[in-house]
């Protein structure tokens, strides 16, 4: 592989860097932002700037507008948008859209796309993806999955239960997962206005970056038109992995972009304050804990890029996005909890955005499969790996 950034590469990093720091941080303290994510008000301000810098939804293809970018590109341009919190939401490649804009290109019919997609990458609507479960349904385990789709004449009746079904909240539509009644599953496309359909409430949360928060939704006696339906009927298991295997790798590209923000902060403080008659990037305790923090940066950074590279050759890459997505929520994690500890009084409050930052990572490390499910997962693979290898 050839780490070197092309020539557009480098002009998109500066052109997206630029972007960042002059438009987009100075909204971080804007009181539209709420405990459940920036506002809708907020989101369309900043995506109006992203449109007018030529930067909104760039993941997107060029028939629809975007840039077209490779996942290597991808890895270039998310790293410099998460540098500010709400880089992502001004740039519209923020969860759960990026990945539905991903999961629909290379799904959805002409039709679906025409009336769905298109308005989502010109940064007019939102969308959810409804597929966790309270207990005893389905979470890190889809095939738990207790919501259902039943086939009544040219409809399918949806009932059902999910939860943390991050952007419902002002969503404009929603991928529905629903068990058939052979136990496979599928993908259903809907509004949110259809009847049946309930935002039952916001759900209080650690995180607090993403529009619309993360809801309770239920699903009583919803008909979904055949039409509708998104890809192939008991397909909905692959389709998960179609979106899920690029989404995990996008989430370790934002996160990078705020660990290094950190990383920033804490190294400008360090070089700054003075503590036992020298600063403290003198003393071998904080000095060690920035050098740690460089080291998991650059992992975090080569581990993107290759798993990167696997997916741009036409690999599933879901045994590489599992590897990525541990190696690099774990790594970034410990980047931004050191910074915390080198901030001292000043990482646990407001003064800087490192404590927003560190809120808002800790989930990473449970979004899309917690680290110990894709340990088990890759476990298995290596297992029958090598009794094939036999």
């Amino acid at each position: 592989m050839d780490f070197t950034l092309t020539a557009a590469q480098k002009e998109l990093q500066e052109r997206t860097r630029r972007f960042i720091a002059e438009k987009i941080i100075p909204y971080e303290k804007d009181p539209r932002l709420t405990s459940h994510g920036p506002s809708e008000e907020l989101r369309r301000e900043l995506v109006a700037l992203a449109r007018e810098a030529g930067l909104l939804t760039p993941h997107a293809s060029l028939e629809l507008g975007g840039l077209g970018l490779s996942h290597v590109d991808k890895a270039v341009v998310f790293e410099e948008a998460g540098y500010s919190t709400l880089g992502p939401t001004a740039m519209n490649i923020h969860a759960p859209d990026e990945g539905n804009i991903h999961l629909m290109e290379m799904v959805a019919t002409p039709e679906q796309k025409e009336r769905w997609l298109r308005p989502q990458v010109q940064g007019l609507t939102r969308s959810c993806f409804a597929m966790t479960e309270p207990d005893p349904g389905a979470g890190a385990d889809p095939s738990m999955m207790l919501t259902t789709a039943v086939r009544d004449g040219e409809d399918y009746v949806i009932n059902g239960t999910k939860w943390f079904i991050t952007g419902a909240d002002g969503a404009s539509y929603v991928i529905i997962m629903a068990k058939m009644e052979d136990g496979s599953a599928t993908m259903f496309l809907s509004d949110m206005d259809r009847p049946g359909i309930e935002v039952v409430r916001q759900m209080d949360a650690m995180d607090s970056c993403f529009t619309g928060g993360h809801c309770v939704m239920e699903f009583t006696n919803v008909r979904i038109p055949a039409k509708d339906v998104l890809g192939e009927i008991g397909r909905g298991f692959k389709y998960a992995q179609v979106r899920l295997a690029p989404a995990r790798l996008t989430h370790c590209m934002r996160w990078l972009g705020q660990a290094r923000r950190a990383h920033d902060i804490a190294t400008d403080y360090a070089r700054k304050r003075e503590a036992f008659k020298r600063v403290l990037a003198k003393h071998e305790g904080v000095g060690f804990m920035l050098a740690d923090n460089d080291m998991d940066i650059q992992t975090a950074r080569l581990h993107i890029w290759h798993t990167a590279w696997v997916l741009d050759q036409g690999n599933s890459g879901n045994f590489e996005s599992s590897r990525a997505k541990v190696i690099c929520s774990e790594a970034e994690w410990r980047v931004v909890d050191r910074c915390v500890q080198i901030l001292g009084g000043q990482g646990v409050t407001g003064e800087t955005i490192v404590m927003r930052i560190f809120m808002d990572m800790r989930a990473f490390r449970i979004y899309d499969g917690p680290s110990e499910v894709h340990r088990w997962s890759m476990a298995r693979k290596i297992v029958d790996a090598a009794e094939n290898r036999q």
